[in-house]
């Protein structure tokens, strides 16, 4: 059935339930698991309301936002150690986390993409989207999305 499969994380809560399913699932069938945490970048003065950054500041919170996202898939691959499951941890860079699951998941021949379902409702999830939704509708592999 399933042999690749990829979660996608962001450390919170809800996708640590996710991964928790992931690596039963992988475990049930036997199959190898993905821990994809993308590092969502972004354009700083659109979010933070300053118009001019110092380069180095930027590159700062971009290395520390990678190596948090290392750690949120290293402790993926410690959970599925445990659980005698062979995680590979990736972390990528993107301006569309979106994009990044699906193009990652295509990239690594996955079979089956595990996310968390948002949680945004209402007009926050109407102005800000959901990049759990992009993925269902954009992507061509089966993707299986836990609340």
């Amino acid at each position: 059935m399933f042999k690749r499969i990829l979660v996608a994380t962001d450390g919170s809560a809800l996708s640590g339930k996710a991964v928790d399913q992931a690596i039963g699932l992988a475990r049930a069938l036997g199959a190898g698991l993905f821990a994809l945490k993308v590092v969502h970048l972004q354009m700083e003065a659109h979010w933070d309301g300053e118009l001019i950054h110092e380069r180095s500041a930027h590159a700062r919170r971009e290395a520390e936002q990678t190596e948090a996202a290392r750690a949120v898939v290293e402790a993926v691959r410690t959970a599925g150690a445990a659980a005698a499951v062979q995680v590979t941890p990736l972390t990528v860079k993107a301006a569309s986390v979106a994009d990044a699951v699906i193009d990652t998941a295509q990239k690594n021949a996955c079979d089956l993409i595990v996310m968390a379902s948002h949680g945004r409702r209402g007009l926050a999830r109407v102005l800000l989207g959901s990049e759990t939704q992009h993925v269902l509708t954009h992507s061509q592999i089966p993707v299986l999305v836990l609340r």
